[in-house]
């Protein structure tokens, strides 16, 4: 039998070469920079412009990238707008992808873009939950993933890895309680010995075995 050939739908670097001329065209200014990298076409812009350029992208003929796929955000505490809101939008008519970047802060609201992509709802409230960022004129920014009153925002660099606040059934008292964060054991000392190097200890486990008479 004779093996299916692959077809490569991947767009070549000169189509999204004249896809960045079109938008750059479209936006104008609002296009701080562009890169075409991996088959994908990113783009920057204002976070404050970000409603105004999802609605060309979506309802221009020459873009159509009508499918909000994900929207993610990205810590650089360093920077002094550590965070990038990172939209991936899908043009399922033109087969093309298109990377939507903006840079903002912990205290800048980010327009919410639910009234053009009724699906970016619960991302951005992920969003919010995962990194702290909020977003004007969402319905309902509530967190989504953490409990109530959660706090710290856990894919930030600068969250603790234990967290601060641990949440278990408390069976005396027979309700969930929220306690602060112990180490239950202190740190362990490492002989960097191999077992196979004859350890002049018990090692975990072997205690159970029959030992020599």
């Amino acid at each position: 039998m004779q093996a299916m050939s692959v077809i490569d739908v991947t767009p070549s670097d000169e189509a999204l070469a004249d896809l960045a001329d079109h938008i750059s065209a479209g936006l104008g200014d609002l296009v701080e920079s562009h890169q075409i990298a991996i088959g994908e076409l990113a783009i920057t812009v204002p976070a404050g412009e970000i409603v105004r350029v999802l609605k060309f992208l979506r309802d221009d003929t020459g873009c159509e990238f009508a499918t909000m796929i994900d929207i993610t955000g990205v810590d650089y505490p360093a920077r002094q707008r550590r965070f990038d809101i990172v939209y991936h939008l899908l043009s399922m008519t033109l087969n093309q992808r298109i990377r939507v970047k903006i840079e903002t802060d912990e205290e800048t609201l980010v327009p919410s873009c639910v009234s053009v992509f009724p699906a970016a709802n619960w991302q951005e409230r992920e969003i919010w939950d995962m990194f702290g960022v909020q977003f004007a004129g969402h319905p309902d920014m509530r967190r989504l993933l953490t409990d109530y009153g959660f706090e710290g925002h856990p894919l930030r660099k600068d969250f603790p890895l234990t967290g601060y606040y641990e949440v278990r059934y408390d069976d005396e008292q027979k309700k969930v309680v929220y306690e602060p964060v112990k180490l239950m054991q202190e740190f362990r000392s490492f002989d960097y010995m191999s077992p196979w190097e004859g350890a002049e200890y018990v090692l975990p486990g072997d205690e159970k075995a029959e030992q020599p008479k």
